[in-house]
């Protein structure tokens, strides 16, 4: 049984992101398409200390807090929150943007929430992007225990006075057989609406890339090769959500 969890564990954190490192001098590859349909990138939910972070040109810092999926081995540079970073800077020139990112690779959302308000008391972020599910889908944690754990990770970020996305489990059509996906995706959207939180849809987005045939995601072949796609994409379908949800745009910018 441990061996089955531990080889499940490595297929759906390790399959599509692990693999040697890239070459020294590999030439940089063209952007692969990154079509992502506006419903999976529109909120009703908003962001306002973003909004007059930006409006007010003061600094904009962003805090990820996530697993193993949301960085490359090696590749940090190549990651989602880097690729987030620079799209953001590149929409707000003028304005200062710091990210920093806290791996939390085997902690379930109820541990993560533990550490949340240490973390913004140390980091002071404008915006937490609190990306979760994956580690309790593979522990099979309870789908309310999970809620409850989200939904105490959410009050206390909000407490802590800082804006919250959150961030569903990544799609891998590889396990979708060997873990039950649909109750940690359903109870995560549940707290969003409750709290009126932006849900970044990760899990739709890379199953709408794999549908499309833009990413072979059930491949084991395409190592760090696919992960630096699929993260460019991520990335910037990431940036547009937070720059949507805050109701900004670069023309807005004082």
């Amino acid at each position: 049984m441990k061996s089955a969890r531990t080889m499940l564990g490595l297929m759906l954190l390790a399959a599509c992101w692990a693999a040697a490192p890239a070459r020294a001098g590999d030439a940089a590859e063209p952007a692969p398409p990154c079509d992502v349909p506006a419903y999976l990138l529109a909120s009703e939910s908003s962001l306002p200390k973003v909004t007059d972070a930006v409006k007010a040109n003061k600094p904009l810092n962003v805090l990820v807090v996530g697993s193993r999926s949301s960085t490359i081995p090696g590749n940090e540079a190549s990651a989602y929150p880097a690729t987030l970073q620079a799209a953001l800077k590149e929409a707000f020139p003028a304005a200062t943007i710091d990210l920093s990112v806290e791996l939390q690779a085997k902690s379930t959302a109820e541990e993560t929430a533990g550490t949340l308000v240490k973390l913004v008391e140390a980091k002071k972020p404008t915006l937490v992007i609190w990306q979760t599910g994956t580690v309790d889908a593979m522990r099979a944690v309870d789908p309310d225990d999970f809620r409850t754990a989200i939904n105490d990770g959410v009050v206390a970020l909000r407490g802590a006075g800082t804006d919250v996305v959150l961030v569903n489990l990544q799609y891998s059509p590889r396990t979708e057989t060997m873990i039950s996906a649909p109750p940690y995706l359903d109870n995560i959207k549940v707290v969003a609406q409750q709290h009126d939180v932006p849900l970044f849809d990760r899990f739709a987005i890379m199953k709408q890339w794999s549908d499309a045939g833009y990413f072979d995601l059930f491949s084991t072949s395409h190592g760090v090769d696919l992960a630096k796609k699929v993260h460019a994409c991520l990335g910037r379908a990431l940036a547009k959500f937070v720059i949507d949800a805050a109701h900004l745009g670069p023309v807005q910018q004082n």
